[in-house]
């Protein structure tokens, strides 16, 4: 499975904006996008105005590397959202909303959504009883996500059933002490935090 293995603060550099990948770090006064807040490269510094595509490419990399998606699957996410009936856009982060490794991220079971990743991989969870080991498997309202039995005493999970800390979105239902949540509806756009316009995209694969 391809995927990005490079520094993460150099993506939210790029972007210019805290694309939240580093986890606890994105929090603290090292976070690289507010020491420095430009580009890297040797050119970073150097003012540049970018064209209406240029804009709209932002925007796109920027909600791909917000959810960790490679550029064929974000392509193949926005064919699905296009085809549905709604806001192409809107439809588009609620998709990438309902991922496992997303939702395992909202629950607060991980500082970062690459470490979310990681988790799934591993065989930590479970959904509806099973097994799952997908970042991208889409959940739906109803299903009910939770740390397997035998993954409950590792000290991750140990620290994070004691001492919850990130705030819950209104569509998700968590049980921090059973390690456990519920999807009770899906996502709305004004309880999906994500740093992008999603129209510029829509705009982007509309050229």
């Amino acid at each position: 499975m391809a995927r990005y293995t490079g520094p993460v603060c150099k993506l939210c550099r790029r972007e210019g904006v805290k694309l939240y990948l580093k986890g606890e770090k994105c929090f603290t006064e090292k976070c690289p996008v507010t020491r420095r807040a430009y580009p890297p490269g040797q050119h970073g510094q150097g003012r540049r105005k970018l064209s209406e595509y240029g804009v709209q490419l932002r925007e796109k990399q920027k909600a791909r590397r917000t959810y960790g998606v490679m550029e064929g699957q974000f392509a193949r996410y926005f064919q699905k959202a296009e085809k549905k009936k709604g806001v192409t856009g809107e439809l588009l982060l609620q998709l990438l909303e309902r991922r496992l490794d997303n939702v395992v991220y909202r629950m607060g079971l991980a500082s970062s959504r690459a470490e979310a990743r990681q988790l799934v991989r591993h065989n930590h969870f479970q959904v509806n009883g099973r097994r799952v080991n997908i970042p991208s498997f889409s959940v739906k309202p109803g299903d009910v996500i939770e740390v397997r039995e035998n993954s409950r005493q590792k000290p991750r999970f140990k620290m994070m059933a004691e001492s919850p800390s990130r705030l819950v979105p209104a569509w998700l239902e968590v049980n921090p002490e059973a390690l456990r949540g519920t999807v009770l509806r899906m996502p709305t756009r004004e309880e999906i935090d994500a740093p992008v316009q999603e129209q510029l995209i829509v705009e982007y694969y509309s050229r």
